[in-house]
């Protein structure tokens, strides 16, 4: 039987965790939890399930998971974050990998369904949000910059599309999705500056924000999700604008 091993990556997730770890109960084989140090109770919760619980201090996003990656001892490697679980259809699909008689694909993309203060959002560029979330270990590994990773599998390697849904709850309140933003457009600027990258005009800095709303808000049917729709195409624009500024502005202190 093709043995199955979620890692998952965490800091301060009581929120959602425990959803986390119930869907996993019975379809993976082992579950490695590698924790920032959280000052909650995500380690209290971890040690209520057969975890295997890792502390280390945080590397970097992709450097955290690579780290996670490698201390999982199965043939096949289910993905999430703190805040995300299975889907019932997705756990099926899990289990019918395991007792396969036919070759499988090293990774397999799905879908990310991602909660909105309550809201199941099925537009505004949130949905299907394809993701390869589960492959096989040693076939690729998380590439990327800071905070916007991604697994890719190494050359030759095949992956095939499974339309069943990782459960994400994305934020439970705007004030929390206003955060998220200023941080990470902080992070991306870091690493943009970090990396050599080039200089970013005033016509992007104008432009992209105003195409990124367009683009969400009415070719990808945002309206379609009502306020929160509107709400998160709007921050979109914000973030993309905020990033800009803030590279434009590290680049000109380096300059001083």
């Amino acid at each position: 039987m093709i043995q199955f091993s979620c890692v998952i990556i965490t800091f301060n997730e009581e929120g959602h965790l425990e959803k986390c770890l119930k869907s996993l109960v019975g379809i993976v084989d082992e579950i490695v939890v590698v924790d920032s140090f959280s000052t909650d109770n995500t380690k209290a919760i971890c040690q209520k399930y057969n975890v295997v619980f890792i502390e280390q201090a945080f590397l970097g996003y992709l450097e955290q998971k690579n780290f996670a990656c490698s201390k999982a001892t199965g043939d096949y490697i289910v993905s999430l974050d703190g805040d995300e679980a299975l889907s019932e259809k997705l756990q099926k699909e899990i289990l019918s990998f395991k007792d396969s008689k036919k070759p499988l694909a090293d990774g397999y993309i799905v879908n990310r369904l991602n909660n909105y203060c309550g809201q199941w959002i099925k537009h505004s560029n949130w949905y299907p949000d394809k993701r390869l979330r589960i492959f096989k270990a040693g076939s690729g590994e998380w590439k990327g910059g800071n905070p916007h990773d991604y697994f890719e599998l190494y050359a030759g390697k095949i992956s095939k599309y499974l339309d069943a849904d990782i459960l994400h709850w994305a934020y439970d309140t705007n004030t929390e999705h206003y955060l998220k933003v200023d941080n990470f457009t902080t992070i991306a600027a870091n690493s943009h500056v970090r990396n050599g990258n080039k200089k970013i005009g005033i016509v992007t800095i104008i432009l992209n924000p105003i195409w990124k709303f367009f683009k969400n808000y009415f070719i990808k049917k945002g309206f379609l999700d009502g306020l929160n729709g509107l709400i998160i195409c709007a921050f979109a624009s914000f973030g993309t604008f905020l990033k800009y500024i803030k590279i434009r502005e590290l680049q000109q202190n380096l300059k001083k």
